[in-house]
């Protein structure tokens, strides 16, 4: 079994001949959510997937073995609910009410401008149609925005973004929603103790 252990989020920095060089490995959004995980690439090979608690593995971002062999990760299709507002009996703002809603349940949810992805439920099913939502089922990937389901807000962002241990002396621009306000003085609703060592109130 090839031991992998470190992952690259969305193969940033390597050259674009390596990532198409390198094997790659299927995986829905349940085994993808866990941070241990047996799978095999397209090489055949059996990988064991041992990352730290709490990462996720989003489609696109590679996969680094221990004998340096890298192997790039795509998001299996799998059957999802797509949710989208219904042009005659509705409006737009159906689907964030919905949004709304579904979060308040921690369903995971993929967010997109015209539409949500969630994993197969016949009773939400039922209450996004009452709500003059159209619900297809589709065969599609699942990403799932980081959120309140995860133990941690910040464990999908587990892997390294390039600035050690989360420093917060950065210009805080990572690319994904956090879930905290930038306008305000830099409270991010998690204490750091009376004296954090940055007293910049910057804004955003």
């Amino acid at each position: 079994m090839l031991i992998v252990n470190k992952l690259i989020p969305q193969s940033r920095g390597l050259a674009a001949a390596l990532v198409k060089r390198a094997a790659s490995v299927e995986l829905g959004w349940d085994q993808r959510q866990k941070s241990r995980f047996d799978a095999a690439d397209s090489s055949g090979r059996v990988i064991g997937v041992f990352l730290p608690r709490g990462s996720v593995v989003r489609g696109g971002d590679m996969l680094v073995a221990e004998d340096g062999s890298l192997i790039a990760v795509r998001a299996a299709p799998q059957p999802v609910m797509v949710v989208r507002a219904c042009p005659e009996h509705g409006s737009p703002l159906d689907l964030l009410r919905a949004t709304y809603h579904l979060a308040n349940r921690h369903v995971p949810l993929e967010l997109q401008a015209d539409h949500l992805k969630l994993e197969p439920d016949p009773v939400l099913a039922e209450m996004l149609r009452g709500r003059h939502l159209i619900v297809s089922e589709e065969n599609a990937a699942f990403e799932p925005e980081g959120g309140a389901y995860a133990a941690d807000p910040h464990a999908h962002a587990g892997h390294d973004h390039g600035h050690g241990g989360h420093d917060h002396g950065h210009a805080h621009d990572h690319g994904h929603d956090h879930g905290h306000d930038h306008k305000h003085g830099h409270d991010h609703g998690h204490d750091h103790g009376p004296d954090h060592g940055h007293d910049h109130h910057h804004d955003h």
